[in-house]
């Protein structure tokens, strides 16, 4: 079916029928599985899911188990889709990048040898003319740090999928001499946050305020050729390439953002102009639920090798779910608080996976949870590459959720991106993609 609804979104002619034709293509193309569950893979290249307690539908990963695909039948009578499910076009165009961590894999040379270039020709600028605004930035660097650093920081963090990375990576490393303070985490892994879309623009927009025209433009040509750097690795690329596409205009036509900064509304400039096969980059600016649905998604599709074991990716990532949240609370309020919250973004199925891990002590779903720091043996990732993606897709839900409830993430990490650590400090390796 997946490839039947690429090619047909991927006809030239869908973008001429009306939205009452692109509804009525894909009520013929869903699928019920034997329990009587509707699924339609629509939007964004994804599977969505129609909750019967709710009448609603979610995104959801599909079930993996192959006599359950294999019982799945074409729906005769459709329920009704909602437009926002139909595939406009553009957004199966969007490229997912890696949802590996920053642990095992190196960033590669060339990226990490060019970003450097990036910061050391920008060294000694006077901090009058590129002072650092806001605290996002003043809470990383040294008082006498320029904007220009926090530029080339900021790109990076912004365009990471998952933003945790091997302590001795050396792309976190060169700014050891800006640092203000010890970044959160270790030595083997520094669990950082990612830098919001406001934090980068106040930087120039406060210089655009200030009548600092060309430092502003300074800070966005250093922004762009970052992001430039950025996108030879998967893990930086969709929103390296979403970046681009919001600063080019801005090197192009210097006064595009001139009346944008005077009404507040350069974040919304800069949104407006990402193009929509690349919309699926900001998400974590524009929808913290929806970006929270995408990150759990991605965590089920790492998940798929545990299917081989006789265990369900969507329960085992609900588990996983239930752990983290578990473990931040353990020492302040109740976990069901941030469930609660969560709770509307899940399919009926999550949900009360999510629940029975949560309230019940002796639930299998504990099963899952990591135990001494270390990951359960059914859950242990069979390479490197997919440990580097449970630790990276893990590590962007629970910021996801964090972002969602109003949570502070822990700073010596989450309890399952954590235990998949061992898997991957006991060698490195540069070459991995």
């Amino acid at each position: 079916m997946e490839r039947d609804v690429r090619a047909l979104v991927g006809d030239p002619r869908w973008h001429t029928l009306t939205s009452d034709a692109r509804v009525h293509a894909m009520s013929r193309r869903m699928l019920a599985t034997p329990d009587g569950t509707c699924w339609l893979f629509g939007a964004h290249a994804r599977w969505y899911r129609l909750d019967r307690g709710d009448g609603r539908w979610h995104l959801s990963a599909p079930p993996l188990h192959p006599a359950v695909r294999t019982a799945t039948r074409l729906l005769p009578s459709a329920p009704v889709i909602p437009l926002p499910l139909v595939p406009a076009g553009p957004d199966f165009a969007y490229e997912r990048g890696s949802t590996q961590a920053f642990v095992g894999p190196d960033v590669p040379g060339g990226v990490t040898e060019r970003v450097r270039d990036l910061l050391q020709s920008h060294r000694g600028l006077r901090r009058d003319e590129y002072p650092l605004p806001g605290r996002v930035f003043a809470d990383v660097f040294a008082h006498d740090v320029t904007s220009p650093v926090a530029a080339v920081w900021g790109t990076i963090m912004w365009c990471a999928y998952a933003p945790a990375f091997d302590g001795n990576e050396v792309l976190l490393s060169m700014f050891g001499e800006f640092l203000g303070r010890p970044l959160p985490g270790d030595d083997w892994v520094r669990w950082l946050p990612p830098t919001p879309l406001d934090a980068l623009v106040s930087l120039y927009a406060e210089r655009i305020r200030s009548g600092a025209h060309e430092a502003a433009l300074v800070l966005v040509r250093l922004m762009a050729r970052t992001a430039a750097v950025l996108r030879a690795d998967p893990r930086f690329a969709p929103r390296a390439q979403a970046l681009l596409a919001m600063t080019e205009p801005v090197i192009a036509r210097p006064w595009v953002d001139h009346d944008a900064v005077a009404g507040g509304a350069v974040r919304q400039a800069w949104l407006s102009r990402c193009p929509p096969h690349l919309a699926g980059a900001t998400l974590r600016d524009l929808s913290p639920g929806e970006h929270f649905r995408h990150c759990l998604y991605d965590l089920v599709e790492t998940l798929a090798y545990v299917s081989r074991r006789g265990m369900d990716p969507r329960a085992t990532a609900a588990a996983l779910l239930a752990a983290d949240i578990m473990n931040v609370f353990v020492r302040s309020s109740p976990a069901g608080g941030a469930a609660t919250q969560l709770y509307p973004w899940l399919d009926e199925e999550m949900r009360h996976a999510l629940y029975a891990a949560l309230s019940n002590p002796s639930h299998p779903l504990r099963g899952c949870w990591p135990s001494e720091g270390l990951l359960p043996r059914a859950l242990m990732p069979p390479d490197r590459h997919t440990a580097a993606a449970l630790l990276g897709s893990a590590y962007a839900m629970g910021l996801a959720w964090c972002r969602l409830t109003g949570t502070a993430p822990p700073p010596e990490g989450f309890a399952v991106s954590s235990a998949v650590v061992p898997s991957l400090i006991d060698e490195r390796d540069d070459a991995w993609f």
